[in-house]
Order: C-alpha cells, then sequence, then structure tokens
C-alpha cells in the first residue's frame, strides 16, 4: 500500500465523517422541534420546523456533492480554514433558527435574531470564495 493511496483513504474518511455527522445533527434537530412540540402547547415554529434543512442541504448534500466534484481541495492549506468557517456558518444558521423558533413559540421576539442569520450567510459566503479559490487552483494545477 502505497502513501497515495493511504492519503485518498484519509481524505474519503473526513468526507464520509462530515457528512454522518450531518446526517446525525439534521435527525437530532428533527427531534428536538418534536420534543419542543410537545412541551410547547400545541404551538410550532416555521423556524423550528424548518431548522433540520442547515445540516441537511448546507451541510451533509453539500459535503458529498464536493466529494464526488472536488475532493482534491481537502490538499489545499486553505481547505482546513473553508471547512471551519463554513460549519460555524451553518451552526450559526441552525442555532438562530432554533432561536427564533423558541422565541416565535414564547409568544415574543427580539431585534437581535437577525444577526444570526447575518453573520451565518457571511461566514457561509466567505467559506464558498475560499472554496472556489481552491477549485481554481486546482484547475491550474491540473492544467
Amino acid at each position: 500500500m502505497s502513501i497515495l493511496d493511504i492519503n485518498i483513504k484519509n481524505q474519503s474518511k473526513h468526507f464520509r465523517k462530515t457528512i454522518l455527522t450531518y446526517l446525525i445533527l439534521s435527525i437530532l434537530a428533527i427531534v428536538v422541534n418534536k420534543v419542543y412540540a410537545l412541551f410547547g402547547h400545541g404551538v410550532s415554529s416555521p423556524a423550528m420546523t424548518w431548522m433540520f434543512l442547515y445540516p441537511l442541504i448546507g451541510g451533509a448534500l453539500f459535503y458529498f456533492l464536493i466529494y464526488g466534484f472536488a475532493n482534491k481541495i481537502i490538499k489545499f492549506t486553505l481547505y482546513r480554514l473553508f471547512f471551519n468557517i463554513f460549519n460555524s456558518g451553518i451552526a450559526t444558521l441552525t442555532f438562530g433558527s432554533f432561536l427564533k423558533g423558541v422565541m416565535d413559540i414564547a409568544g415574543s421576539g427580539s431585534i437581535y435574531l437577525v444577526f444570526y442569520y447575518v453573520v451565518g450567510g457571511l461566514f457561509i459566503a466567505a467559506g464558498l470564495i475560499l472554496m472556489f479559490i481552491m477549485v481554481i487552483n486546482q484547475k491550474r494545477a491540473d492544467a
């Protein structure tokens, strides 16, 4: 077994672990919504009901697509920065959606909840910009 084979297995393992983690977080978001609805006296919130979509689409599906189309970007030094920033954006959006759901069910609100969506969107945008830089560099290196 060569070092290249080991590196490919490690890359594959990293993507599988990330995708599985996001799938588990999506299921956990659904469970949290159902449990909170039991104690919410029958009141629900669209923000909490649909919060599982952030880790499902933005996390699991996104990393599945990266694994399928641009899996060589993991070799770049910017990958870890992209990974941390993008995951922070998904976490911020998910938590902001959870808090909005809690506020909706409680019958109150806050003007500060919009900051979760803005900061989460900025993190995701910054992560995507880094990813596109890596993909462009990957194509240049392949050519």
